[in-house]
Protein backbone atom coordinates (compact mmCIF):
# COMPACT_ATOMS: atom_id res chain seq x y z
CA UNK A 1 0.00 0.00 0.00
CA UNK A 2 1.47 3.13 -1.15
CA UNK A 3 2.41 6.14 1.44
CA UNK A 4 0.01 9.01 2.33
CA UNK A 5 1.77 11.21 0.33
CA UNK A 6 2.46 9.18 -2.76
CA UNK A 7 -1.13 8.62 -2.80
CA UNK A 8 -1.99 12.35 -2.82
CA UNK A 9 0.79 12.93 -5.34
CA UNK A 10 -0.99 10.63 -7.64
CA UNK A 11 -4.21 12.43 -6.80
CA UNK A 12 -2.45 16.00 -7.68
CA UNK A 13 -1.38 14.61 -11.44
CA UNK A 14 -4.72 13.75 -12.13
CA UNK A 15 -5.85 16.98 -10.86
CA UNK A 16 -3.58 18.53 -12.92
CA UNK A 17 -4.64 16.45 -16.07
CA UNK A 18 -8.18 17.64 -15.29
CA UNK A 19 -7.03 21.00 -15.70
CA UNK A 20 -6.55 19.99 -19.85
CA UNK A 21 -9.37 18.15 -19.97
CA UNK A 22 -12.19 19.65 -18.53
CA UNK A 23 -13.61 23.27 -18.63
CA UNK A 24 -13.23 25.68 -15.40
CA UNK A 25 -16.68 27.00 -14.23
CA UNK A 26 -18.23 29.44 -11.55
CA UNK A 27 -21.41 30.27 -9.83
CA UNK A 28 -23.19 32.98 -8.90
CA UNK A 29 -23.09 33.85 -5.26
CA UNK A 30 -25.72 36.33 -2.95
CA UNK A 31 -25.08 36.54 0.69
CA UNK A 32 -27.95 35.20 3.17
CA UNK A 33 -28.12 35.11 6.72
CA UNK A 34 -28.16 31.11 8.12
CA UNK A 35 -29.01 30.36 11.79
CA UNK A 36 -27.85 33.86 12.80
CA UNK A 37 -24.80 33.96 10.60
CA UNK A 38 -24.13 35.88 7.01
CA UNK A 39 -23.09 32.80 4.84
CA UNK A 40 -22.14 32.90 0.97
CA UNK A 41 -24.48 30.77 -1.12
CA UNK A 42 -24.67 29.52 -4.45
CA UNK A 43 -27.58 30.68 -7.01
CA UNK A 44 -28.97 27.75 -8.48
CA UNK A 45 -28.95 27.56 -12.19
CA UNK A 46 -26.44 29.90 -11.73
CA UNK A 47 -22.72 27.46 -13.51
CA UNK A 48 -21.04 29.32 -15.94
CA UNK A 49 -18.22 27.45 -17.72
CA UNK A 50 -14.73 29.54 -18.33
CA UNK A 51 -12.41 28.58 -21.55
CA UNK A 52 -9.81 26.40 -19.90
CA UNK A 53 -6.82 28.11 -21.61
CA UNK A 54 -7.36 30.80 -18.77
CA UNK A 55 -7.43 28.82 -15.65
CA UNK A 56 -5.06 25.57 -16.66
CA UNK A 57 -2.14 24.80 -14.12
CA UNK A 58 1.08 24.76 -15.12
CA UNK A 59 3.84 22.14 -14.28
CA UNK A 60 5.64 24.56 -12.68
CA UNK A 61 4.33 27.97 -11.54
CA UNK A 62 7.26 30.84 -11.33
CA UNK A 63 4.87 33.48 -10.13
CA UNK A 64 4.45 31.93 -6.57
CA UNK A 65 1.17 30.87 -7.59
CA UNK A 66 -0.27 26.76 -7.70
CA UNK A 67 1.44 24.03 -10.17
CA UNK A 68 2.15 20.84 -9.76
CA UNK A 69 5.69 20.90 -8.10
CA UNK A 70 4.10 24.37 -6.45
CA UNK A 71 1.70 21.80 -4.29
CA UNK A 72 3.67 21.11 -0.96
CA UNK A 73 4.67 24.94 -0.33
CA UNK A 74 1.35 26.60 -1.70
CA UNK A 75 -0.75 23.66 0.61
CA UNK A 76 0.90 24.80 3.32
CA UNK A 77 0.44 28.11 3.69
CA UNK A 78 -3.05 28.21 2.10
CA UNK A 79 -6.10 29.42 4.21
CA UNK A 80 -5.91 31.45 7.47
CA UNK A 81 -5.31 30.86 11.11
CA UNK A 82 -9.31 29.68 11.11
CA UNK A 83 -9.12 26.58 9.26
CA UNK A 84 -7.25 24.52 6.19
CA UNK A 85 -4.74 24.41 6.03
CA UNK A 86 -2.68 26.61 7.59
CA UNK A 87 -4.33 26.98 11.36
CA UNK A 88 -5.21 22.96 11.32
CA UNK A 89 -1.07 22.65 10.52
CA UNK A 90 -0.66 25.37 13.44
CA UNK A 91 -3.09 23.75 15.40
CA UNK A 92 -1.79 19.96 15.03
CA UNK A 93 1.59 21.30 15.88
CA UNK A 94 0.98 23.34 19.13
CA UNK A 95 -1.52 20.63 20.18
CA UNK A 96 1.45 17.96 19.96
CA UNK A 97 3.66 20.36 21.30
CA UNK A 98 2.15 21.11 24.63
CA UNK A 99 1.01 17.77 25.48
CA UNK A 100 4.69 17.04 24.77
CA UNK A 101 5.08 19.35 27.70
CA UNK A 102 2.53 16.98 29.70
CA UNK A 103 4.25 13.68 28.72
CA UNK A 104 7.56 14.95 29.81
CA UNK A 105 6.10 15.31 33.20
CA UNK A 106 5.57 11.70 33.52
CA UNK A 107 2.59 12.52 35.20
CA UNK A 108 0.31 10.61 32.84
CA UNK A 109 2.30 7.67 32.54
CA UNK A 110 2.14 7.19 37.14
CA UNK A 111 -1.51 7.77 36.92
CA UNK A 112 -2.28 5.30 34.18
CA UNK A 113 0.17 2.47 36.25
CA UNK A 114 -2.39 3.46 39.62
CA UNK A 115 -5.51 3.34 37.47
CA UNK A 116 -4.61 0.18 36.67
CA UNK A 117 -3.63 -1.66 39.65
CA UNK A 118 -7.04 -0.06 41.31
CA UNK A 119 -9.09 -0.48 38.13
CA UNK A 120 -11.24 -3.37 38.96
CA UNK A 121 -14.01 -3.53 36.28
CA UNK A 122 -13.51 -0.23 35.53
CA UNK A 123 -11.57 -1.70 31.89
CA UNK A 124 -14.67 -3.75 31.11
CA UNK A 125 -16.48 -0.39 31.16
CA UNK A 126 -13.68 1.82 29.60
CA UNK A 127 -14.42 0.99 26.00
CA UNK A 128 -17.78 1.17 25.99
CA UNK A 129 -17.86 4.41 27.58
CA UNK A 130 -15.27 6.34 25.94
CA UNK A 131 -17.04 5.10 22.34
CA UNK A 132 -20.72 6.38 23.60
CA UNK A 133 -19.37 9.53 24.80
CA UNK A 134 -17.26 10.67 21.62
CA UNK A 135 -20.04 9.46 19.53
CA UNK A 136 -22.40 11.66 21.57
CA UNK A 137 -19.53 14.78 21.32
CA UNK A 138 -19.57 14.38 17.51
CA UNK A 139 -23.38 14.26 17.44
CA UNK A 140 -23.93 17.26 19.53
CA UNK A 141 -21.24 19.73 18.93
CA UNK A 142 -19.55 18.42 15.83
CA UNK A 143 -16.37 17.49 18.14
CA UNK A 144 -13.38 16.59 15.30
CA UNK A 145 -10.15 18.05 15.50
CA UNK A 146 -10.70 17.96 19.00
CA UNK A 147 -9.90 14.28 19.28
CA UNK A 148 -6.76 14.74 18.15
CA UNK A 149 -6.06 16.46 21.98
CA UNK A 150 -7.81 12.78 23.88
CA UNK A 151 -6.17 10.25 20.84
CA UNK A 152 -2.61 11.61 23.15
CA UNK A 153 -4.39 11.38 26.32
CA UNK A 154 -6.05 7.99 25.87
CA UNK A 155 -3.10 6.22 23.67
CA UNK A 156 -0.81 5.53 26.71
CA UNK A 157 -3.70 4.17 28.88
CA UNK A 158 -5.18 1.83 26.46
CA UNK A 159 -1.49 0.67 25.17
CA UNK A 160 -0.80 -0.09 28.90
CA UNK A 161 -4.07 -2.04 29.39
CA UNK A 162 -3.46 -4.40 26.57
CA UNK A 163 -4.88 -2.94 23.70
CA UNK A 164 -3.41 -0.70 20.65
CA UNK A 165 -3.12 2.12 18.96
CA UNK A 166 -5.87 1.66 16.31
CA UNK A 167 -8.28 0.95 19.46
CA UNK A 168 -7.66 4.69 20.72
CA UNK A 169 -8.87 5.51 16.90
CA UNK A 170 -11.66 3.79 16.79
CA UNK A 171 -12.85 4.78 20.46
CA UNK A 172 -11.88 8.60 19.92
CA UNK A 173 -11.95 9.63 16.10
CA UNK A 174 -14.10 6.97 14.27
CA UNK A 175 -16.49 7.30 17.39
CA UNK A 176 -16.65 11.51 16.73
CA UNK A 177 -17.78 10.63 13.02
CA UNK A 178 -19.98 8.13 13.76
CA UNK A 179 -21.92 11.01 15.90
CA UNK A 180 -21.35 13.84 13.27
CA UNK A 181 -22.53 11.85 10.59
CA UNK A 182 -26.21 10.80 12.21
CA UNK A 183 -25.95 14.14 13.97
CA UNK A 184 -29.57 15.70 14.60
CA UNK A 185 -27.95 19.10 15.92
CA UNK A 186 -24.57 19.24 15.07
CA UNK A 187 -24.08 23.10 14.31
CA UNK A 188 -21.86 23.12 11.79
CA UNK A 189 -23.49 20.51 9.26
CA UNK A 190 -26.86 19.63 9.93
CA UNK A 191 -27.95 23.26 10.98
CA UNK A 192 -26.03 24.81 8.55
CA UNK A 193 -27.54 22.27 5.49
CA UNK A 194 -31.32 22.52 7.03
CA UNK A 195 -31.15 26.67 6.92
CA UNK A 196 -29.45 26.31 3.35
CA UNK A 197 -32.23 23.93 2.34
CA UNK A 198 -35.16 25.94 3.75
CA UNK A 199 -35.93 23.75 6.53
CA UNK A 200 -36.29 24.32 10.07
CA UNK A 201 -32.99 24.05 12.50
CA UNK A 202 -33.14 20.72 14.16
CA UNK A 203 -36.00 19.20 12.46
CA UNK A 204 -36.36 15.19 11.54
CA UNK A 205 -34.65 15.27 14.86
CA UNK A 206 -36.26 11.31 15.70
CA UNK A 207 -35.25 9.39 11.94
CA UNK A 208 -31.85 10.88 12.93
CA UNK A 209 -31.44 9.94 16.29
CA UNK A 210 -32.20 6.26 14.99
CA UNK A 211 -29.63 6.48 12.23
CA UNK A 212 -27.17 8.01 15.13
CA UNK A 213 -28.36 4.62 17.39
CA UNK A 214 -27.87 2.13 14.80
CA UNK A 215 -24.25 3.24 13.48
CA UNK A 216 -23.13 3.66 16.93
CA UNK A 217 -24.03 0.27 18.27
CA UNK A 218 -22.44 -0.81 14.80
CA UNK A 219 -19.06 0.93 15.56
CA UNK A 220 -19.39 -0.25 19.01
CA UNK A 221 -19.52 -3.67 18.58
CA UNK A 222 -16.98 -3.32 15.62
CA UNK A 223 -14.52 -1.47 18.23
CA UNK A 224 -15.08 -4.38 21.36
CA UNK A 225 -14.47 -7.36 18.97
CA UNK A 226 -11.69 -5.81 17.63
CA UNK A 227 -10.05 -5.14 21.18
CA UNK A 228 -11.01 -8.87 22.52
CA UNK A 229 -9.06 -9.92 19.65
CA UNK A 230 -5.69 -7.37 20.10
CA UNK A 231 -6.38 -8.13 23.83
CA UNK A 232 -5.67 -11.86 23.30
CA UNK A 233 -3.62 -11.64 20.60
CA UNK A 234 -1.61 -8.48 20.48
CA UNK A 235 1.08 -9.74 17.81
CA UNK A 236 -1.95 -9.67 15.65
CA UNK A 237 -2.30 -6.05 15.54
CA UNK A 238 -1.10 -4.46 12.03
CA UNK A 239 0.49 -1.68 14.74
CA UNK A 240 2.30 -4.10 16.85
CA UNK A 241 5.47 -2.82 15.80
CA UNK A 242 4.82 1.02 16.37
CA UNK A 243 3.09 0.07 19.65
CA UNK A 244 6.46 -1.07 20.93
CA UNK A 245 7.69 2.33 21.43
CA UNK A 246 4.99 4.03 23.77
CA UNK A 247 5.41 0.90 26.10
CA UNK A 248 9.53 1.52 25.97
CA UNK A 249 9.27 4.60 26.60
CA UNK A 250 6.85 3.52 30.02
CA UNK A 251 9.36 1.11 30.88
CA UNK A 252 12.26 3.61 31.50
CA UNK A 253 9.76 5.32 34.43
CA UNK A 254 8.38 2.04 35.85
CA UNK A 255 9.98 2.54 39.40
CA UNK A 256 8.45 6.40 39.84
CA UNK A 257 5.76 6.01 42.14
CA UNK A 258 2.79 8.83 41.65
CA UNK A 259 3.25 11.97 43.88
CA UNK A 260 1.29 15.14 45.02
CA UNK A 261 2.76 16.91 41.66
CA UNK A 262 1.34 14.35 39.43
CA UNK A 263 -2.07 15.08 41.42
CA UNK A 264 -2.50 18.56 40.42
CA UNK A 265 -0.80 17.61 36.98
CA UNK A 266 -3.69 15.92 35.96
CA UNK A 267 -5.91 18.02 38.02
CA UNK A 268 -5.15 20.75 35.68
CA UNK A 269 -5.45 18.42 32.62
CA UNK A 270 -8.88 17.42 33.89
CA UNK A 271 -10.00 21.36 34.92
CA UNK A 272 -8.19 22.22 31.01
CA UNK A 273 -10.57 19.80 29.14
CA UNK A 274 -13.68 20.93 30.95
CA UNK A 275 -12.38 24.31 30.07
CA UNK A 276 -12.43 23.24 26.11
CA UNK A 277 -15.75 21.41 26.12
CA UNK A 278 -17.18 24.56 27.90
CA UNK A 279 -15.59 26.96 25.49
CA UNK A 280 -16.78 25.21 22.19
CA UNK A 281 -20.32 24.63 23.48
CA UNK A 282 -20.84 27.95 25.64
CA UNK A 283 -18.66 30.02 23.05
CA UNK A 284 -18.17 28.32 20.02
CA UNK A 285 -14.41 28.02 20.17
CA UNK A 286 -12.51 27.28 17.22
CA UNK A 287 -8.85 26.28 15.95
CA UNK A 288 -7.19 29.45 17.26
CA UNK A 289 -8.93 29.66 21.25
CA UNK A 290 -8.84 25.56 21.18
CA UNK A 291 -4.60 25.69 20.16
CA UNK A 292 -4.62 28.24 22.87
CA UNK A 293 -6.21 26.46 25.74
CA UNK A 294 -4.11 23.24 25.08
CA UNK A 295 -0.90 25.80 25.14
CA UNK A 296 -2.09 27.08 28.33
CA UNK A 297 -2.66 23.86 30.15
CA UNK A 298 0.74 22.21 28.86
CA UNK A 299 2.73 25.39 30.06
CA UNK A 300 0.80 25.28 33.32
CA UNK A 301 1.48 21.68 34.13
CA UNK A 302 4.96 22.60 33.09
CA UNK A 303 5.35 24.74 35.59
CA UNK A 304 3.94 22.80 38.12
CA UNK A 305 6.47 20.37 37.68
CA UNK A 306 9.36 22.43 37.16
CA UNK A 307 8.91 24.07 40.79
CA UNK A 308 8.43 20.86 42.65
CA UNK A 309 10.89 19.25 44.24
CA UNK A 310 9.77 16.11 43.42
CA UNK A 311 9.20 15.63 39.70
CA UNK A 312 12.76 17.31 39.63
CA UNK A 313 11.96 18.81 35.46
CA UNK A 314 13.69 21.40 34.19
CA UNK A 315 12.75 24.35 31.73
CA UNK A 316 14.92 23.16 29.27
CA UNK A 317 13.05 19.81 29.77
CA UNK A 318 10.10 21.37 29.19
CA UNK A 319 11.11 22.96 26.34
CA UNK A 320 12.34 19.54 24.50
CA UNK A 321 9.05 17.94 25.25
CA UNK A 322 7.58 21.11 23.67
CA UNK A 323 9.92 20.35 20.62
CA UNK A 324 9.54 17.09 21.03
CA UNK A 325 5.51 16.39 21.03
CA UNK A 326 5.68 18.79 18.00
CA UNK A 327 7.85 16.70 15.82
CA UNK A 328 5.69 13.71 16.21
CA UNK A 329 2.65 15.16 14.27
CA UNK A 330 5.06 17.20 11.60
CA UNK A 331 4.06 14.32 8.85
CA UNK A 332 0.40 14.75 9.90
CA UNK A 333 1.06 18.26 9.31
CA UNK A 334 2.19 18.01 6.06
CA UNK A 335 -0.04 15.50 4.51
CA UNK A 336 -2.89 18.34 5.67
CA UNK A 337 -0.83 21.28 3.25
CA UNK A 338 -0.59 18.32 0.50
CA UNK A 339 -3.92 18.13 0.66
CA UNK A 340 -4.99 21.40 0.41
CA UNK A 341 -2.51 22.00 -2.28
CA UNK A 342 -4.59 19.22 -4.55
CA UNK A 343 -7.82 21.46 -3.92
CA UNK A 344 -5.77 24.41 -4.97
CA UNK A 345 -4.48 22.85 -8.06
CA UNK A 346 -8.39 21.96 -9.11
CA UNK A 347 -8.78 26.07 -8.48
CA UNK A 348 -10.14 25.75 -5.15
CA UNK A 349 -13.14 25.69 -3.04
CA UNK A 350 -14.37 29.39 -3.87
CA UNK A 351 -17.63 28.91 -5.87
CA UNK A 352 -17.12 32.75 -7.55
CA UNK A 353 -13.76 31.59 -8.94
CA UNK A 354 -12.98 29.71 -11.70
CA UNK A 355 -12.52 26.22 -10.80
CA UNK A 356 -12.39 22.78 -11.85
CA UNK A 357 -13.82 21.61 -9.06
CA UNK A 358 -17.19 24.12 -9.50
CA UNK A 359 -17.27 21.97 -12.52
CA UNK A 360 -17.20 18.76 -11.11
CA UNK A 361 -19.66 19.74 -8.92
CA UNK A 362 -22.11 21.05 -11.61
CA UNK A 363 -21.83 17.78 -14.23
CA UNK A 364 -22.39 16.17 -10.97
CA UNK A 365 -25.54 17.38 -9.70
CA UNK A 366 -26.58 17.73 -13.24
CA UNK A 367 -26.25 13.78 -13.50
CA UNK A 368 -28.95 13.02 -10.74
CA UNK A 369 -31.51 14.25 -12.45
CA UNK A 370 -34.27 11.72 -13.93
CA UNK A 371 -33.53 9.08 -11.78
CA UNK A 372 -35.67 7.06 -9.88
CA UNK A 373 -36.46 8.57 -6.25
CA UNK A 374 -34.26 5.64 -4.32
CA UNK A 375 -31.72 5.77 -6.79
CA UNK A 376 -31.47 9.46 -6.64
CA UNK A 377 -31.12 9.77 -3.40
CA UNK A 378 -28.30 7.34 -3.00
CA UNK A 379 -26.27 8.92 -5.44
CA UNK A 380 -26.80 11.97 -3.43
CA UNK A 381 -25.19 10.39 -0.88
CA UNK A 382 -22.47 8.54 -3.20
CA UNK A 383 -21.88 12.03 -4.72
CA UNK A 384 -21.11 14.10 -0.95
CA UNK A 385 -18.77 10.86 -0.08
CA UNK A 386 -16.62 11.82 -3.13
CA UNK A 387 -16.91 15.40 -2.73
CA UNK A 388 -15.79 15.01 1.00
CA UNK A 389 -12.68 13.90 -0.54
CA UNK A 390 -11.85 17.43 -1.71
CA UNK A 391 -13.62 19.87 0.69
CA UNK A 392 -13.58 17.62 4.27
CA UNK A 393 -14.81 20.40 6.46
CA UNK A 394 -18.39 19.77 7.14
CA UNK A 395 -19.83 23.59 6.95
CA UNK A 396 -17.66 24.26 3.62
CA UNK A 397 -19.20 21.35 1.87
CA UNK A 398 -22.68 22.15 3.05
CA UNK A 399 -22.19 25.72 1.48
CA UNK A 400 -21.02 24.53 -2.00
CA UNK A 401 -22.97 21.81 -2.30
CA UNK A 402 -26.44 22.08 -0.50
CA UNK A 403 -27.50 25.11 -2.89
CA UNK A 404 -27.18 22.70 -5.75
CA UNK A 405 -28.84 19.42 -4.19
CA UNK A 406 -32.05 20.98 -2.14
CA UNK A 407 -33.19 22.43 -5.73
CA UNK A 408 -32.38 19.34 -7.55
CA UNK A 409 -33.95 17.08 -4.91
CA UNK A 410 -37.01 18.92 -5.27
CA UNK A 411 -36.87 18.12 -9.71
CA UNK A 412 -35.78 14.29 -8.28
CA UNK A 413 -38.65 14.03 -5.99
CA UNK A 414 -37.24 13.10 -2.93
CA UNK A 415 -37.51 15.86 -0.17
CA UNK A 416 -34.68 18.41 0.70
CA UNK A 417 -34.66 16.42 4.20
CA UNK A 418 -33.56 13.22 2.39
CA UNK A 419 -30.99 15.43 0.91
CA UNK A 420 -29.46 17.08 3.84
CA UNK A 421 -29.48 13.67 5.24
CA UNK A 422 -26.90 12.87 2.23
CA UNK A 423 -25.01 15.17 2.99
CA UNK A 424 -23.91 14.61 6.33
CA UNK A 425 -23.85 10.80 5.80
CA UNK A 426 -21.42 11.52 2.67
CA UNK A 427 -19.57 13.84 4.51
CA UNK A 428 -19.09 12.70 7.93
CA UNK A 429 -19.00 8.57 7.56
CA UNK A 430 -16.04 8.61 4.77
CA UNK A 431 -14.11 11.46 7.47
CA UNK A 432 -13.03 8.02 8.74
CA UNK A 433 -10.89 7.19 5.82
CA UNK A 434 -9.95 10.05 3.39
CA UNK A 435 -6.64 10.81 3.90
CA UNK A 436 -7.67 14.90 2.79
CA UNK A 437 -9.39 14.84 6.59
CA UNK A 438 -7.15 16.79 8.89
CA UNK A 439 -8.52 15.38 12.03
CA UNK A 440 -7.81 11.86 10.59
CA UNK A 441 -4.35 12.74 9.99
CA UNK A 442 -3.87 14.11 13.36
CA UNK A 443 -5.32 11.49 15.16
CA UNK A 444 -2.91 9.06 12.83
CA UNK A 445 -0.34 11.07 13.59
CA UNK A 446 -0.31 11.04 17.58
CA UNK A 447 -0.93 7.46 17.29
CA UNK A 448 2.12 6.61 14.96
CA UNK A 449 -0.08 5.00 11.98
CA UNK A 450 0.83 5.46 9.09
CA UNK A 451 -2.60 6.58 6.94
CA UNK A 452 -1.74 2.78 4.72
CA UNK A 453 -2.03 0.81 7.41
CA UNK A 454 -5.03 2.20 8.38
CA UNK A 455 -6.37 1.62 5.37
CA UNK A 456 -5.97 -1.84 5.96
CA UNK A 457 -7.50 -1.98 8.55
CA UNK A 458 -10.77 0.27 8.24
CA UNK A 459 -11.90 -0.51 4.59
CA UNK A 460 -13.89 -3.13 5.35
CA UNK A 461 -16.13 -1.26 8.66
CA UNK A 462 -16.15 1.80 6.12
CA UNK A 463 -18.03 -0.33 3.60
CA UNK A 464 -19.99 -1.82 5.80
CA UNK A 465 -20.89 1.65 7.54
CA UNK A 466 -21.58 3.13 4.00
CA UNK A 467 -23.79 0.18 3.40
CA UNK A 468 -26.08 0.98 6.80
CA UNK A 469 -26.41 4.82 5.34
CA UNK A 470 -27.40 3.50 2.06
CA UNK A 471 -29.97 1.65 3.47
CA UNK A 472 -30.67 4.55 5.95
CA UNK A 473 -31.47 6.77 2.23
CA UNK A 474 -33.45 4.02 0.93
CA UNK A 475 -35.56 3.69 4.45
CA UNK A 476 -35.88 7.84 4.62
CA UNK A 477 -37.11 7.83 0.95
CA UNK A 478 -39.49 5.38 1.39
CA UNK A 479 -40.93 7.14 4.59
CA UNK A 480 -41.21 10.08 2.79
CA UNK A 481 -39.31 11.70 5.09
CA UNK A 482 -39.83 15.28 6.04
Amino acid sequence: MPDAFVILFFVAVLALLLNYLLPAGQFTTDQQVINGSERTMIVPGSYTPVEVQQTAMPLFNDQGEIGLLNVPFEGLVAGSKWGSAIGVIAFILVIGGAFGMIMKTGAIHRGIMLLIERGGRFEQALLPMLFLLFSLGGAIFGMGEEAIAFCIILLPLLIRLGYDSITTVLVTYVATQIGFAASWMNPFSVAIAQGISGLPVMSGAPFRMGVWLVLTLFGLVFTLRYARKIKLRPESSLSYQSDRCFLNQNEQRETDSFNLTDKLILLVLALGMVWVIWGVIKHQYYIPQIASQFFAIGLLAALIAVFSPQNKLTANDASAGFKQGAAELLPAALVVGMAKGVVLLLGGDDPASPSILNSLLFYASSSIEGMAESVAAVLMLTLQSVFNFFIASGSGQAALTMPLMAPLSDLVGVSRQVAVLAFQLGDGLTNIIIPTSASLVGCLGVARLDWSIWFKFVWRLQLALLGLAVLAMITAVFLDYQ
